[in-house]
């Protein structure tokens, strides 16, 4: 297909670009988050948003009294406190590209290459990112505010990946009307996938709840947890609990084995269920699709979900190594941009 590149409005190439880069940079500041989470960095830094009163860890500590000024009693680790740095440096970076995405969006709502209105939604959703940050540290990295502060994360990822996908229409590079195609098939399929998206948000969740628990290890055999098909010694009640109060650290878990085995658990019913919702939407899209890039894009959420089946399984038979965590972290990221390109692909077709 010829494209006129001067036909295509320039706003829309702009924004194209940024939202590919704040896409990526999104991908990164989620998985630099599950870094900073599994090595217990969270509160590498107990003030917000500077480290100890300064940009950078190690200003604070060249200073006699600074630590101790601001947190007494506590311990100075100066791995930790870059670590979470490094996490805050690439979260603004990420922040000041969708600032830019904003600007440009209302600099051309005339032309309208990106609606005004998703534009300040994204602003709006990176902003109470930054507040959840904050509440992490001030709160003592307290579960709920650490699972809110992931979905916040991936909100932000999925935002940017469908708007990159959308402006490729305003660009020019993807012609067809939306859902313009009426196969019975095809729609069986877009259905599926809408599903695959839910069901993967609800099982990050479950997996960003496990992590923020310290249930991971609590079921260290395979395919059985705890030696048993089904544990005898859970408690749901417990380790569902969102809210337990303020002035409690959370760094290393707090609850009970029993209560950790039902979060881990729990995450594990929810692997077999996404599994099969995710299969039996990528079979249906290559059934029917009707176009290369539906088959593509389906072949894509299978790649994603078996590589990120193969991190589960290596991840608990080696122990849970920090770097298949991480890896585990990122592949359920990785995971949700296929589908939300699986599902624009069919919206396309």
């Amino acid at each position: 297909m010829n494209i006129n590149l001067q036909t295509i409005p320039i706003g829309a190439i702009a924004l194209r670009r940024l939202a590919m880069f704040g896409m990526v940079l999104a991908l990164i500041v989620v998985i630099l988050g599950a870094w900073v989470r599994l090595t217990d960095a969270g509160l590498g830094c107990p003030d917000w948003p500077t480290c100890y009163g300064h940009m950078t860890p190690d200003a604070a500590s060249k200073i006699p009294g600074q630590v101790e000024s601001y947190s007494p009693g506590w311990v100075f680790n100066s791995g930790k406190a870059w670590r979470e740095m490094i996490h805050r440096y690439a979260a603004t970076g990420l922040g000041l590209v969708i600032v830019l995405i904003t600007a440009l969006a209302l600099n051309y709502r005339r032309e309208r290459p990106l609606s005004p209105f998703t534009a300040i939604s994204l602003l709006v959703i990176v902003l109470l990112q930054g507040a959840l940050g904050a509440f992490t540290v001030w709160w003592l990295v307290k579960p709920i505010i650490v699972l809110l502060h992931l979905i916040g994360g991936l909100t932000t990822l999925s935002l940017l990946t469908w708007i990159w996908l959308d402006l490729r229409r305003t660009t020019k590079l993807v012609l067809p009307k939306l859902g313009l195609t009426n196969i019975k098939s095809l729609n069986s399929a877009r259905h599926a996938a809408l599903l695959a998206i839910i069901v993967i948000a609800f099982q990050i969740m479950l997996g960003g709840w496990t992590s923020a628990n310290y249930a991971a290890i609590a079921c260290p055999d395979l395919p059985t947890c705890q030696n048993q098909w089904w544990p005898l010694d859970m408690n749901f009640r417990e380790g569902f609990i969102l809210w337990r109060g303020l002035d409690t650290n959370y760094t290393g878990g707090v609850l009970e084995n029993s209560a950790r085995v039902a979060i881990h658990f729990t995450h594990r019913l929810g692997a077999v269920i996404a599994t099969i919702v995710v299969l039996i939407a990528a079979l249906l899209s290559i059934r029917a699709a009707p176009t290369a890039l539906v088959r593509n894009a389906s072949y894509l959420v299978i790649s994603a979900l078996s590589l990120q089946l193969l991190i589960g399984v290596l991840m608990v038979l080696n122990a849970f190594p920090l770097t298949l965590a991480t890896g585990h972290n990122a592949g359920a990221a990785l995971l949700l941009i296929t589908i939300l390109i699986l599902n624009r692909r069919l919206r396309e077709a």
